[in-house]
């Protein structure tokens, strides 16, 4: 990890640069299989399938068998873990729907929302070395609470033409069962544009390597919603002499080993808890089985030092981490003055991996500095809210001076119109 030691403020937005990404480049190479879906259908999938995963399909839909045999295999304590993080997913979205309150914003003027689901979703879950089966937990749930009457699954196939067990499990667990062998930019394009198999949606969701995110971008471009602009996963541990530095350590590597274009940043106030930091990581590096991909990572990843906590803070507001990790003096308090994070855990028991898996919160967060615009996934994600007004007559004959009155200041007299001929004997 690269040392820099109290930046002046003018350093500040090279030091929290991510790993280069060469989208326009990748857009142009996904542009092409886009299209290839969309004019070929599943024919074109299965091509793909064969050209990128190594494998001849013939069926796309995951069978009812499959997902049987899944369950019978389980292990029953991944089963419990799924259960159990399940719960607590669903307590803490689940109070997220709250009704609307009528506003009444003058007499017989009255106003609200609905919320409405949206009908059809698409959840795309990365397969390959790091099956992220718990993503399925943060977008079913969310879903289902919403109402949304559709669920379509798409995650790529193993060399076999299998489904990772714990992909199968999850889904289940979660009530998910329109599940497809489709991975990368090609399944992004099924969902966008819909083949013989796979039905189109109106908003697709969930991670992915650069090509599955360029892929979401152009399928903005036709008009398809999605959850959020993404990148490779990233951490911020902010910490000092109260943390524990095996601790700290740990959370900077276990995001490290998401991807070798992941970052991680850690600030904190001593070069000598720094140091020691350092010494925890290296010993514990050699242990993980991802080693080489968490090594890749650190190479692109930062240690701050700020003897003041302002111009931490204020770092860390520039930086807008997916992750912020705070484990310092009077944290909670800290907190509040974070305006540009993903998720933030507080204190020396909080690991983020909680939050990637059971705590409750989504892991769906946004990456690449967007936490200083968008939102993590919830419940919110998966509605649509429309506006409803009530106005009486009474409440049209006060409004209505102002309506005109702004209507032919700009100069459309049918709007200032349709208010008159109401309120003329």
């Amino acid at each position: 990890m690269q040392l820099h030691l109290n930046p002046s403020a003018d350093k500040w937005a090279a030091i929290a640069e991510r790993p280069v990404q060469e989208l326009d480049v990748i857009i142009e190479k996904v542009r092409p299989i886009m299209l290839a879906v969309k004019q070929d259908g599943d024919d074109a999938l299965r091509q793909y399938t064969q050209q990128f995963d190594g494998v001849v399909l013939k069926d796309l839909q995951v069978t009812a068998e499959e997902i049987a045999i899944a369950m019978q295999y389980a292990d029953p304590a991944l089963v419990e873990a799924i259960n159990t993080a399940k719960a607590n997913i669903t307590r803490f979205h689940a109070a997220q729907l709250k009704p609307e309150e009528k506003i009444e914003t003058m007499p017989g003027v009255l106003c609200w929302r609905q919320m409405k689901p949206i009908d059809t979703v698409g959840l795309y879950i990365p397969g390959g070395t790091a099956p992220l089966f718990s993503t399925i937990l943060m977008l079913a749930i969310p879903a289902s609470l919403a109402g949304c009457k559709k669920i379509v699954l798409c995650t790529p196939p193993a060399k076999d033409g299998s489904i990772h067990p714990a992909i199968l499990l999850a889904a289940h667990i979660c009530g998910v069962t329109n599940i497809y062998k489709a991975g990368g930019a090609q399944a992004i394009a099924a969902m966008t544009y819909g083949t013989s198999t796979i039905p189109a949606v109106q908003k697709i969701f969930g991670p992915g390597n650069q090509y599955v995110t360029a892929a979401k971008q152009l399928a903005q471009l036709q008009g398809l919603a999605i959850d959020m602009p993404a990148g490779p996963s990233e951490v911020c541990v902010w910490a000092d002499e109260t943390a524990v530095p095996k601790f700290v350590a740990a959370d900077l590597l276990s995001q490290a080993e998401h991807g070798a274009d992941s970052q991680v940043m850690f600030i904190t106030n001593s070069a000598d808890f720094s140091r020691q930091v350092a010494e925890e990581m290296i010993t514990q590096l050699q242990a993980l089985p991802r080693m080489q991909t968490a090594q890749a990572a650190l190479d692109n990843s930062r240690t701050v030092i700020f003897d003041n906590a302002v111009h931490a803070t204020d770092f860390i507001n520039q930086y807008a981490p997916e992750h912020l990790i705070i484990c310092c003096k009077d944290a909670e308090q800290k907190a509040l003055n974070i305006h540009h994070a993903g998720s933030i855990f507080l204190g020396n028991y909080t690991p983020e991996s909680a939050g990637d898996y059971a705590s409750g919160t989504n892991h769906t967060l946004p990456t690449n500095g967007y936490a200083r615009a968008w939102s993590g996934v919830s419940v919110d994600s998966f509605v649509k809210k429309i506006t409803v007004q009530h106005i009486t007559q009474q409440g049209l004959t006060a409004l209505g001076n102002t309506i005109t009155t702004m209507a032919e200041a700009e100069g459309l007299q049918a709007h200032s119109n349709a208010v008159k001929i109401r309120l003329t004997p």
